[in-house]
């Protein structure tokens, strides 16, 4: 198999095109919040929308509109999107509020102490239902517009 074929696969491609739109639109928005540019945003996990949701909503859409949503790979693609954002939404934001709690417990050990913080847990690693039905909506839409040119 050559390169190019690879480059050829619908589904593949329809995938990282939702996952790239995902991470600008998360980058743009933290930019539009926060104030500060977070070029880490645009390869980072958590946020708004979900570039895991996108990902997985678009190449499972994809699976449907190429070989009908009656078939093996629609099938296949949409378990593992769902399996994906149920992660992304349970597990995942769960160890990101544990994080949260321990840096905190981290900052005050390391002030009562008279110490600097070592190193801090990242947070951002979940997301919110809102946040993964924003991703799983993009990545449709991803998927529709990309099966349309």
């Amino acid at each position: 198999m050559h390169l190019l074929n690879v480059l050829q696969n619908n589904l593949l491609i329809t995938a990282l095109s939702a996952w790239l739109a995902a991470q600008i639109i998360k980058t743009l928005i933290h930019f539009f919040y926060v104030g500060e540019r977070n070029w880490s945003r645009l390869w980072g996990s958590g946020g708004m929308p979900s570039s895991h949701a996108a990902t997985v909503s678009a190449m499972a859409t994809a699976a449907g509109l190429n070989f009908g949503f009656d078939n093996y790979p629609f099938a296949i693609a949409t378990v593992l999107a769902l399996v994906v954002m149920y992660d992304a939404c349970g597990v995942r934001r769960a160890a990101g509020e544990q994080a949260r709690i321990l840096n905190e417990w981290g900052e005050m050990l390391a002030a009562a102490k008279n110490l600097p913080m070592e190193e801090r847990l990242k947070e951002f690693i979940g997301h919110t239902p809102f946040q993964v039905l924003m991703g799983a909506l993009l990545g449709i839409v991803v998927a529709i517009i990309m099966h349309l040119i």
